[in-house]
């Protein structure tokens, strides 16, 4: 007599499309069903924090995290592009159920890529605010109660010392850098710090920014920077002096940084952060197994 086939298999030469269709239909419920219930988990925590004195819907830390276990586990023939496409929208959708914000992008350097950023990242569902500069973002962001701006890393050379803006203690702070998965090809790979109102309980500290203003440049200032681990983002005048914006890891304190500075003949220069956002994520083959943390 022979055996029944069973396993995963089983049956699948006897499958119609009708078959399948049911199958898909019953995953798509069964999808929708899981958003809703997380809808409901949402809303116990809004009422959480409520009872606790609110904070900050943003977790710039968390999110970057689930993104990275969402690469790791990730297999099979649906593209990566999409389905972290479908978290950012599930994530940030579901902070903006928390409270509404807006997102501020500076498009001085056009508007499609930058809005192509967005949507992938935030979805339609938050409100998408154009500015021709980051000083405009920046701005938005520190009278508003909540709102996110986007900026270019690499801004350009016409956008002057932007993240000076940033110095204050009350001024608004990078909290994040996107994409959370940097890898070649990526649909919105675009380089962006996000910037937002300070955060008391929830930033990210891996990677610290600081602005340094110098009296003038110095020659041996990238190679003393480099022995800590410390990279230039950007320079541009400011005032009868010189603004660089660097990034240090978070081990290395602002105490460090000036040790180093006076090292080099650079005594009188001063330093004050302006943010910091996890460790860089970067994802360079078709194996999740080959994904890698960069500074």
């Amino acid at each position: 007599m022979t055996q029944a086939a069973t396993g995963p298999g089983a049956g699948a030469a006897h499958e119609t499309l009708a078959d399948l269709r049911i199958e898909i239909d019953r995953i798509d419920a069964s999808m929708h069903a899981l958003l809703m219930e997380r809808g409901e988990i949402i809303d116990r925590l809004i009422a959480i924090k409520a009872r606790q004195g609110g904070g900050s819907a943003f977790r710039p830390g968390r999110e970057a995290e689930m993104m990275r276990r969402l690469v790791g586990r990730h297999h099979g023939l649906l593209p990566l592009d999409t389905v972290e496409g479908i978290w950012r929208i599930i994530i940030s959708t579901f902070t903006y159920v928390q409270a509404n914000y807006a997102v501020h992008a500076d498009i001085a350097a056009g508007d499609a890529e930058m809005r192509d950023c967005c949507r992938f990242h935030f979805g339609f569902t938050v409100p998408y605010r154009v500015h021709q500069g980051a000083a405009g973002v920046i701005d938005a962001v520190a009278r508003s109660t909540g709102d996110l701006g986007l900026v270019r890393v690499e801004a350009g050379a016409n956008a002057g010392a932007w993240w000076m803006r940033l110095a204050d203690s009350a001024a608004p702070k990078i909290i994040a850098r996107l994409p959370f998965v940097e890898r070649p090809d990526h649909p919105a790979g675009m380089p962006l710090f996000v910037v937002a109102q300070p955060l008391t309980d929830a930033a990210a500290r891996e990677v610290v920014l600081y602005a340094i203003t110098l009296e003038r440049w110095c020659e041996a200032l990238p190679a003393a920077l480099a022995g800590i681990d410390t990279t230039i983002l950007g320079n541009a005048a400011d005032g009868f002096g010189l603004s660089i914006m660097v990034a240090a890891p978070g081990t290395c304190d602002r105490t460090r940084l000036h040790a180093k500075l006076v090292d080099i003949g650079l005594p009188a220069a001063r330093i004050a952060e302006i943010g910091s956002h996890a460790t860089r994520f970067e994802f360079t083959q078709t194996s999740s197994r080959h994904a890698e943390v960069v500074q």
